[in-house]
């Protein structure tokens, strides 16, 4: 472990930037961690910000627990399937993403979809990454599409396009369109926000159902060619374009 910053020191990470890599909290929560004292290095207690440490020597423990120096990162987008939740741990035992995506290194779904939603899902052991592309202030665009219950008409897509009320606050999507062929049973709709059940709520606002919801792409990232179920490791330059779009350097 290292207090002074004055010299250049190969090997050597600041504790924030550990800790965010490793998935524990974003930089500046880490930082908020740190000056409470819930941070310890090799057994003692850390509160000086700029603080760096040998992630490969040094033991660090937050609120009593080790954190696990990840050793390779892994950046995976996986063609959801339905029926698979993607929580880490599902109290009731049912199939996760995890479960489809099998990898050595341990990696966590970027944000959630619901267990019926199917389509793009990012997973990756990148903490920092993974909490920049959620954090609300990035505004990631989603896009999906929708199958209702019945047709929309011409004057609710208007409706939605002007924005609907939805927790106190206006939804305007990003694009919103009718799928070609799809006699008005098949909607396009783009969001950055991300609201719990956001698309299904939006359509609730003008009484359709959704019957089933497809996330086609993710932060610019598709599942074109991805069988459902279907995932494969990202390309350097979807992971350098990844980092881009929330303000990281490449590594």
């Amino acid at each position: 472990m290292e207090k002074n910053n004055t010299r250049v020191d190969r090997g050597l990470v600041r504790l924030n930037k550990h800790l965010s890599a490793s998935g524990v909290a974003s930089r500046r929560k880490a930082d908020e961690m740190i000056s409470a004292g819930r941070v310890k290095v090799n057994g003692r207690v850390i509160r000086e910000l700029g603080t760096k440490i040998d992630p490969t020597k040094d033991k660090v423990d937050v609120d009593g627990r080790g954190v696990r120096t990840v050793a390779r990162l892994v950046y995976i987008i996986l063609n959801k399937p339905k029926d698979a939740v993607t929580t880490v741990h599902d109290e009731k035992g049912r199939r996760g993403v995890l479960d489809v995506v099998k990898v050595r290194e341990r990696v966590y779904p970027v944000g959630r979809l619901d267990r019926n939603t199917t389509g793009v899902l990012l997973l990756t052991n990148d903490g920092e990454l993974a909490n920049r592309l959620m954090h609300p202030k990035h505004g990631v665009l989603k896009v999906y599409k929708a199958t209702l219950d019945r047709p929309i008409r011409e004057r609710e897509l208007a409706k939605l396009k002007k924005g609907v009320m939805i927790d106190s606050s206006v939804t305007v999507p990003d694009d919103i369109y009718v799928l070609p062929e799809s006699s008005g049973m098949e909607v396009g709709i783009s969001v950055h926000e991300g609201k719990h059940h956001l698309v299904k709520r939006i359509f609730e606002s003008i009484e359709i159902r959704v019957l089933q919801l497809d996330r086609y792409s993710y932060a610019g990232l598709n599942h074109h060619g991805l069988q459902r179920g279907g995932w494969r490791n990202l390309t350097r330059k979807e992971v350098s374009g990844l980092r881009k779009l929330v303000g990281l350097t490449d590594a």
